[in-house]
């Protein structure tokens, strides 16, 4: 595999401590999307209240179309919601920031989520940190990726992991709550063409300007490639940064939050 001439140092992500376990957690949530927001919610708040370890969550969704708090805010929002329904996805609100974005069955999601008794002053490096990784894993595959905002991309950030300059492939997002740190990722492996139909539609509902030509896929870079492999490539990194994975699952309590907390991620309008 080549990894065209870049070097990534071996670092923990922000937070972190060498060989420290982190929960990895498969479990997915397709037929409720907002339960699986809420489900990132409960984690949050567990691991800043020292109940959980650090937890990584890998896993796969539907048809997810994810607006962020300042979509919600607006005044475009309840045309926003038509426009996804109307393009097949469900829409929720997610937890970390940023403007619209979505999942759909050639995506995958990642959250990270870390305790640390003064999260803002790690905010960009853990961004840092963690694109970075991701970007480490998919050049491990062959990809071009580099790490920053390619511009006209959709839910734009400076941590968007791109290939070639001119394509995202992967979009981060970041909540901060007292105690601990959560980051959201997407990453398209495949049907990028579907991206762009769907958000095509809600991005004109929220009257946001972007070019469709910016959202891309992993496929698109390599041609045919499984989810799989790619999922393998991101632990593979997570675990030769330092980190230890034990494979766990959700416990009642968890899971009893999240019910508690799901009304916070239904896309009202």
């Amino acid at each position: 595999m080549c990894d065209h001439g870049h070097t990534r140092d071996k670092t923990l992500i922000h937070g972190a401590r060498q060989n420290e376990r982190v929960d990895l957690v498969r479990d997915s949530f397709r037929d409720r999307p907002a339960f699986g927001a809420a489900v990132s919610r409960a984690i949050l708040e567990r691991v800043a209240a020292g109940e959980l370890p650090p937890t990584a969550r890998l896993h796969r969704t539907a048809r997810v179309l994810a607006f962020g708090r300042q979509d919600a805010a607006s005044d475009r929002f309840e045309a926003a919601v038509a426009a996804a329904h109307a393009a097949g996805f469900e829409p929720i609100v997610r937890l970390a920031g940023g403007r619209a974005a979505l999942y759909h069955e050639g995506t995958i999601a990642l959250s990270w989520v870390t305790s640390d008794p003064n999260p803002t002053s790690g905010t960009h490096s853990r961004f840092e940190q963690l694109a970075e990784l991701l970007a480490a894993a998919l050049r491990g595959l062959g990809v071009d990726a580099r790490v920053g905002e390619v511009p006209g991309e959709y839910c734009p950030g400076a941590y968007s992991v791109n290939a070639r300059g001119t394509s995202k492939l992967v979009g981060i997002g970041q909540r901060i709550v007292s105690g601990g740190a959560h980051l959201g990722v997407v990453v398209v492996v495949r049907d990028s063409a579907l991206v762009r139909e769907a958000l095509e539609r809600v991005y004109d509902a929220l009257g946001l300007e972007w070019d469709p030509a910016t959202a891309g896929s992993v496929e698109d870079e390599l041609g045919s490639v499984e989810l799989a492999a790619v999922e393998e490539a991101i632990l593979d990194q997570i675990r030769e940064a330092g980190h230890e994975l034990r494979e766990a699952t959700l416990d009642p309590e968890t899971l009893e939050l999240a019910e508690r907390r799901l009304g916070v991620h239904h896309a009202k309008t």
